[in-house]
Parts: structure tokens; sequence; C-alpha cells
């Protein structure tokens, strides 16, 4: 089962500030949020899992 994390819970899990995040948003190397209202972004537990696999695999 997928769960959606609000900006505060994927910060918390990947350890990236704020403005970091959308510096990677920007550059196509962060998964794209959902969008759960008009004001709120969310991403699946999933995806950000996967990308912190990625991330642990390239080193």
């Amino acid at each position: 089962m997928t769960t959606l994390l609000r900006l505060p819970e994927v910060l918390a899990r990947t350890n990236l500030s704020r403005s970091k995040l959308y510096e990677l948003l920007d550059a196509g190397q962060f998964p794209k949020p959902c969008k759960a209202g008009e004001r709120v972004n969310t991403w699946a537990d999933t995806e950000i899992e996967e990308w912190i696999q990625t991330r642990l695999a390239d080193r």
C-alpha cells in the first residue's frame, strides 16, 4: 500500500533542506509531487524510498 507523504515527512526521510529538494525537482533528479489539494503537494512513499535506494547504490 502506497502512502502519500507531505513535505515535512519527505524532508525528514531524505535529510534534504527544502531549497535542495526543490533544486533537485527543477533538475528532474527527484520524484515529482502529486497535488493533494490546491496548495498541498504530496509524494508517494514508494517513490521516495526508491530514490533513497538509488542514491545508496550510486555511492
